[in-house]
């Protein structure tokens, strides 16, 4: 019998890794890495382009206009930083963030000071669906480059290969269904044969908007769903039939 769908959306927080990994572990780090990131990596060509990301989402035009109040190299830095610790704080999906949380976790994977940590049963279904002809995506608020030093790090290895391609908020908003029409445009497939799994009931709500089937990805140290949703829930991917 063949699958029901085409194409399998993840998002990666509470669905194919815990929510605690990335709070506990993979935020405190940049945290910890902030200002000696900035200052090493300060004349960095890969950072300009995420600086002026950061002014943008600030109201700014680019970084010279944003930091034009500032007389020296430590002031912007330092600017930076307060603007990043400030988003943090307030768990903002801020595109510039998510762009620098992506460089400072970048050096991190690749110095072997963190690995991705996966369900147990995530390897395996990525395993069979892709051998079942499924493509699979992945669409969270990390940026594209972080969502790929995470798969491609992880502790049951580099889990890239299972992917045909990632999204993340430059798409589009997580609770808006134009950000789903705009990603089953980009993959080719009509809605109806996409299935969405995520942990948040909204982001579920937007994709069923447009067509997509979903699931409620029910992990440990999720944050409790109130009953009324309209998605079929789980507790591991080996609950998804393919067929």
């Amino acid at each position: 019998m063949a699958a029901a769908w085409n194409v399998i959306l993840l998002d990666i927080e509470g669905t194919t890794s815990s929510v605690s990994y990335v709070f506990d572990v993979m935020f405190p780090y940049v945290l910890r890495e902030l200002d000696n990131f900035l200052k090493c990596g300060w004349n960095e060509p890969e950072l300009g382009p995420v600086l002026d990301l950061i002014a943008q989402d600030a109201g700014s035009e680019d970084f010279a206009s944003w930091t034009a109040d500032c007389t020296d190299e430590l002031q912007r830095r330092e600017k930076v930083a307060t603007e990043i610790r400030r988003l943090m704080d307030g768990d903002v999906k801020a595109t510039g963030l998510k762009a620098l949380q992506g460089l400072i976790w970048k050096d991190g994977f690749e110095r072997g000071e963190l690995v991705a940590q996966v369900y147990d049963d995530v390897p395996e279904a990525l395993e069979a669906w892709t051998s079942a002809g499924l493509r699979v995506y992945i669409y969270s608020s990390g940026s594209i480059k972080a969502q790929k030093l995470f798969f491609g790090h992880s502790e049951a290895g580099n889990l890239l290969k299972y992917f045909s391609g990632h999204f993340d908020t430059t798409t589009g908003p997580k609770k808006e269904a134009s950000s789903y029409n705009a990603i089953a445009a980009e993959v080719g497939e009509a809605a109806e044969k996409i299935l969405f799994i995520s942990d948040i009931v909204a982001e579920l709500d937007a994709a069923k908007e447009i067509g997509m089937d979903t699931r409620l990805s029910i992990r440990p140290g999720n944050k409790p769903v109130e009953d009324g949703h309209a998605h079929q829930a789980i507790t591991s991917f080996a609950q998804v039939s393919i067929g």
